[in-house]
């Protein structure tokens, strides 16, 4: 049952993502680096959003829900991380500043809110995961485990802790420094250790 009084079933996931790369005019890719930023409670569209009218690249991983209410049922999408909105920025002061004045958002996610540098792999498997419509469910961040990687397929390269819900393999894709994780189950997938 939801807050509402609906009934909740998730579906598959899409991203919110804007290919206008960054805020720091000439900044090279290699130069950029993705961030966390806290957002207040169900603004995570809005800042989205905002970013984006700066030409902030943003990535909004969003799950899609059918909702059902007494009356009619209706798919709708929510952000898989409440409170988070991942943008691709430089590491400067001018970058930073211009998130930070955008409507809706809090802080960083890190240390003393100045943010910390979330690693590239991390926020590209969970980019590959959400663009291959894979089922997902969120689960709880793991920090123990044995880390692997799936070999073959649409998910090739994909690394992840192993664990095991209700007796199905599943791979737990986390983002460490939101303390966030999603789990995909695996059977069919090739394993190796990393």
């Amino acid at each position: 049952m939801t807050q509402n009084g609906g009934a909740l079933s998730v579906s598959i996931l899409r991203f919110d993502s804007e290919e206008s790369r960054t805020t720091g005019v000439g900044a090279k890719p290699e130069n950029l680096l993705w961030f966390a930023v806290q957002t207040k409670p169900r603004h995570e569209k809005k800042v989205s959003s905002g970013l984006k009218e700066k030409h902030i690249h943003t990535f909004l991983p969003l799950q899609r829900e059918k909702r059902q209410w007494s009356d009619r049922q209706q798919w709708i999408e929510l952000p898989l991380f409440s409170h988070y909105v991942f943008v691709r920025i430089p590491s400067t002061g001018q970058s930073r500043a211009q998130v930070l004045q955008t409507s809706g958002v809090v802080q960083f996610a890190g240390t003393a809110g100045r943010g910390s540098p979330i690693p590239d792999n991390q926020i590209e498997n969970l980019q590959a995961i959400v663009d291959q419509r894979v089922p997902l469910e969120l689960h709880a961040f793991v920090n123990v485990g044995e880390r692997v990687r799936i070999r073959g397929g649409a998910l090739n390269g994909i690394e992840g802790i192993l664990a095991a819900i209700r007796n199905d393999k599943s791979l737990i894709v986390s983002v460490d420094l939101i303390h966030k994780s999603v789990a995909l189950r695996i059977d069919g997938f090739e394993l190796e250790r990393v």
